[in-house]
């Protein structure tokens, strides 16, 4: 638990909650924190996860216990008035339903959820239903007993009367200043393998010689610039490694996700995006394009780790010197 120090550093102030025996690990409670208000608040003494109720659900703290939040947090502003509302960015981790269109993709996310803990260590959050769609959202948010792995599992479910395509979208807004690191495929030489190895998406607005990105042979980086404002870059890939990272300051944060193969990924085959404006940075991945019947659910799941001290450098050599030990490890 916070001292009163750190609280008072966080801006949390601890309410009656539901915490779980002290037997085990993690322990689970409701606090107040910052803008957002109502929280659950998880830890397991080596990171803190909050979880917001009176807004979202977002994940909006993931960082190592007393230390600072790994995740944006924005706030309510500035607003994107449109005709289904008014919707707020607030920060951090958030479902969405891809392809993005306007509004649709935008429904506000600014009252109240509903919640459960479930077990010791995992909270379930939904917002209420998306009228305009009639798609339930849904996030469970799970802590590991040790160590630093967060497991977020994404549910989409078609509540209204006809079929809809989808695909679920896992957006994490990260603090600015770092890199999104992604990997290249293996390399094959030529004469070994005619077929090419994965799509790689690009937008109307994406300029491949802006000196943020670093196409290199190994991986792809893109970092945030906060002097650079109003000229956006985005980029999308099939990435069937199934990590990507970001580094900021020695403290990298790795999600692990799937690549199904052979199935449909919206944005010409992407389960892996990321975008930067400014000191903005997602690092977003993707489910599978689903067709999904009245009551059926769509499922996507990320796993999330952070890791200290990582001297990574500036070339994809010493990238990989950092990386693989623990790569090595996540991906068993």
């Amino acid at each position: 638990m916070y001292d009163n120090a750190i609280a008072a550093l966080l801006g949390i102030a601890t309410l009656t909650g539901s915490a779980v025996s002290a037997a085990n690990p993690v322990t689970i409670e409701k606090v107040k924190y910052a803008d957002f208000g109502n929280c659950y608040k998880l830890t397991n003494g080596s990171v803190d996860v909050l979880v917001t109720l009176d807004v979202g659900p977002r994940v909006i703290f993931y960082g190592f216990s007393g230390e600072e939040n790994n995740l944006a947090e924005l706030g309510p502003g500035p607003v994107n008035k449109h005709e289904l509302g008014e919707w707020r960015p607030w920060g951090g981790h958030r479902l969405w339903h891809a392809p993005e269109v306007m509004p649709r993709s935008y429904l506000p996310d600014n009252g109240p959820v509903t919640s459960e803990i479930i077990g010791n260590s995992t909270v379930r959050v939904a917002p209420p239903l998306e009228e305009a769609t009639h798609i339930q959202k849904e996030m469970m948010i799970s802590l590991a007993r040790e160590g630093t792995r967060v497991t977020i599992t994404h549910t989409l479910k078609n509540k209204g009367l006809w079929p809809v395509e989808l695909a679920p979208w896992g957006l994490t807004i990260v603090r600015g200043g770092g890199t999104t690191i992604v990997p290249q495929e293996p390399f094959i030489a030529h004469g070994d393998k005619l077929l090419p190895a994965r799509s790689l998406a690009l937008w109307n607005f994406t300029d491949m010689s802006d000196s943020r990105f670093t196409f290199g042979s190994r991986y792809i980086r893109l970092r945030t610039d906060s002097k650079i404002k109003d000229k956006p870059q985005k980029l999308g890939v099939a990435n069937r490694e199934g990590w990507a990272g970001y580094l900021r300051e020695k403290t990298l944060f790795i999600k692990t996700f799937p690549y199904v193969e052979n199935a449909a990924y919206p944005d010409f085959g992407c389960n892996f995006e990321t975008y930067t404006d400014g000191d903005f940075m997602e690092v977003e991945t993707l489910g599978p394009l689903t067709k999904l019947e009245p009551n059926e659910t769509a499922t996507h799941v990320e796993h999330w780790q952070l890791f200290k001290n990582v001297e990574a450098g500036d070339t994809d050599e010493s990238l990989d010197k950092a990386l693989a030990p623990l790569l090595k490890k996540l991906m068993k």
